[in-house]
């Protein structure tokens, strides 16, 4: 997705539920400090909101959810998740980073800090959130270093906090693909 699809989506958001402010949890939300990352990295086609202020609106988001007619008209669309949704290191709020200005209509954006998100993949585990962990990587948009500190932050098994210690070191050590 491009950021002016996720503006898109803010804009019907804020509409739909009078909310001027969302966050972003998915991997959406590294429009936040990346609002022109290449597309490639961003396959999925929705954006992962929380009303802010207000968050027992965000299921008001499934009139533009999957299947919905905004999803059949657009490609794209709102996925209403809950703070339960991702497992994220302490302090994150933090630091969420704004979406930058856009075409919303006013409706802010604010977005997981790229390491934060990546914990989230690793700690989902899903074949899907590994690679885009590795791409991070790869691109040098996450740091070695920061992800194992934040990984100490996190609340998690014990077996989970060293599959994925591993994950990050193999995430580092592997050559570009050719």
């Amino acid at each position: 997705m491009k950021k002016q699809q996720v503006d898109h989506v803010l804009r019907a958001a804020g509409h739909i539920t009078g909310e001027s402010q969302f966050i972003i949890v998915g991997s959406q939300s590294l429009h936040g400090k990346y609002p022109d990352v290449a597309d490639q990295i961003l396959t999925s086609f929705e954006v992962d909101l929380i009303a802010s202020q207000r968050v027992e609106r965000t299921e008001w988001l499934n009139a533009i959810g999957v299947d919905s007619q905004f999803h059949e008209t657009y490609g794209y669309y709102a996925d209403a998740v809950d703070l339960g949704t991702a497992t994220l290191p302490k302090g994150w709020k933090g630091r969420l980073v704004n979406l930058p200005p856009g075409d919303t209509d006013g409706v802010r954006g604010l977005c997981l800090e790229p390491h934060d998100l990546a914990i989230a993949k690793y700690a989902a585990f899903r074949e899907k959130d590994l690679v885009f962990t590795r791409e991070l990587a790869r691109r040098e948009i996450t740091s070695k270093k920061r992800l194992l500190e934040l990984l100490e932050q996190t609340d998690i098994t014990a077996e989970l906090r060293e599959r994925i210690r591993a994950r990050i070191h193999t995430d580092f050590t592997q050559p570009a693909p050719g």
